[in-house]
């Protein structure tokens, strides 16, 4: 039998034999099937290598995806330059959920609404994604960022572990950044501050900004400094307030503003605690009220002094009111420096620039020249105005001491002054010192060892309405630069605050049960179609 034959399959119809020939097997739907599973395979291939290389280039080249009109979810060039410039890890605790940054939208926006009748947008979801970005960018870097969220009411023992470095009580809100043994605390009041209303809000039109990019920015350069500045603030005298009600807040204004930036501040006691350089590198006298004895006097010589190594700083900064300070002043005149009793007044009308004070009040305050760049650095935006409401006049004295002046910031030469206490207007217009640094200087060898005074006579050009106000104001930014010459800190930018952009969406109750319809509905359905006849017409091929 041939083979042929062999493959016929005999069958009996009506007692007649007929023979029928097998079906071939369908090789062609095998071919197409095994075609289909390798495309399968080679697309999945494809998308995990496209997935890793995506991955390996995020962190190497990170891929800006905010569509939004603000760029309200991405952080500036100068915090990714500071988190590249990282050598070391930073662990940042957020003491509370992710979730509930949009539990706290939700809740600010109707508190919002309870006492001033206006629905405005409090995204506080921006802090999450912006702490996301700073984790992405430290992969370029030599040092990394980690963050992750605790609720502190399931794991109230977390905070155990910062208690050796960190003295201050930890929150649920806070959110906490630790360096080896450097640790930050950014406290509950300063996160739900990130977002807050500009300067130029009005009740019939308030813009909210985000500053939170700045307060972090700011943590992690001051957390991850090997060498803070040891800043101590002269707050009371034998346990008295060394000031009065009106620039209480001015001194705590710029407290804050100089922790915000990295330095390690402390209020002390002139009376009761020691004035040691062993302790401090710069000490704080703002805003006096009332004279020094002559003994708590030379404690401040004495640390300037440092037991002839120098290399200690003072920043004093008078009270507008007060007129007698005898022993102060003789101290000053030592570093040939003497305030006036009068205010610096403007009298041409673009250069004055009217603010509101954190009292409420509506200042008109004189706009300031620059008179030595060096000490002021670099401005992120020079059109914006340095301003110095009620200044005192600072005049150079001509002594025969080893003291040498500069004056870093003056008045416009168009400005005149007015007498504090007699309130009289002088004929003369002049240029008038506002800012001004007195230093000495010892040496030994080739190498030179010196200490500052630094007097800034205007308290409320370091209001926290002025200092935050870093979209209308340069005042930050020329105020910390002058310190950080002065202290020899590393130079660092205050960054702007972000105008957030209002958002609203509002349609007919009909028009969103539509568009419900169709998204849940209508489009679902036309997949499954669509999904259904390909399949049919695949099978039927």
């Amino acid at each position: 039998m041939s083979k042929k034959e062999k493959d016929l399959k005999e069958t009996s119809i009506d007692g007649e034999v007929s023979i029928k020939e097998k079906k071939p097997k369908n090789f062609k739907k095998l071919k197409f099937g095994s075609m289909s599973v390798a495309v399968i395979v080679l697309v999945i291939a494809i998308v995990v290598v496209i997935n890793l290389m995506c991955g390996l280039l995020m962190k190497r080249y990170p891929i800006k995806l905010d569509l939004t009109p603000d760029n309200r979810y991405e952080i500036t060039e100068e915090s990714i330059d500071a988190v590249k410039a990282l050598d070391k890890n930073i662990d940042i605790t957020v003491m509370m959920t992710r979730d509930y940054f949009t539990i706290m939208s939700q809740r600010y926006k109707e508190m919002f609404y309870q006492y001033y009748g206006i629905v405005v947008e409090m995204p506080y979801e921006i802090i999450p994604e912006i702490l996301d970005k700073y984790s992405v960018y430290s992969e370029q870097g030599n040092g990394k960022i980690t963050v992750k969220y605790v609720d502190m009411n399931k794991d109230p023992d977390v905070v155990t572990k910062f208690s050796k470095y960190y003295n201050g009580e930890i929150q649920q809100g806070s959110i906490v950044l630790q360096c080896g043994e450097r640790v930050k605390v950014i406290e509950p009041d300063k996160v739900s501050g990130m977002i807050t209303p500009s300067q130029d809000s009005t009740q019939a039109n308030i813009r909210m900004t985000f500053v939170g990019e700045s307060t972090i920015t700011s943590a992690i350069r001051a957390v991850a400094d090997t060498k803070p500045i040891r800043t101590a603030f002269i707050t009371t005298m034998n346990g008295q307030s060394v000031t009065d009600y009106t620039h209480a807040s001015i001194i705590a204004s710029f407290e804050d503003f100089l922790s915000t930036n990295g330095y390690d501040c402390t209020e002390i006691d002139v009376a009761e605690d020691s004035l040691s350089p062993d302790d401090y590198d710069m000490l704080v006298l703002a805003c006096p009220a009332y004279d020094f004895t002559q003994d708590i006097i030379t404690k401040f010589s004495d640390f300037l002094y440092n037991g002839g190594e120098y290399e200690r700083d003072v920043i004093y900064v008078p009270n507008f009111y007060a007129v007698n300070l005898p022993n102060i002043s003789e101290f000053l005149a030592d570093w040939k420096i003497e305030i006036e009793q009068s205010a610096i007044m403007e009298e041409t009308e673009n250069m004055i620039q009217a603010t509101y004070s954190s009292l409420g009040v509506i200042d008109y305050a004189p706009i300031m020249e620059i008179a030595d760049s060096d000490a002021v650095g670099n401005l992120p935006n020079e059109a914006l105005p340095i301003i110095s409401a009620y200044a005192k006049p600072i005049n150079i004295l001509n002594k025969n001491n080893d003291g040498i002046t500069d004056e870093i910031l003056k008045s416009s030469s168009s400005s005149y002054l007015m007498g504090i206490e007699t309130g009289e207007k002088s004929d003369e217009k002049a240029s008038y010192n506002v800012i001004v640094k007195a230093r000495r200087e010892s040496s030994i060898g080739i190498k030179v060892f010196g200490s500052d005074l630094l007097v800034i006579s205007s308290p409320f050009m370091l209001d926290n309405s002025v200092l935050s106000g870093t979209n209308t104001y340069n005042n930050a930014n020329a105020v910390l630069n002058i310190i950080n010459n002065m202290s020899g800190k590393e130079e660092s930018t205050i960054i702007s605050e972000k105008s957030l952009q209002q958002t609203s969406l509002a349609m007919k109750a009909s028009t969103a049960r539509v568009i419900e319809l169709i998204v849940i509905i209508v489009i679902p359905l036309l997949i499954a179609v669509a999904g259904v006849s390909v399949l049919l017409w695949r099978k039927n091929k």
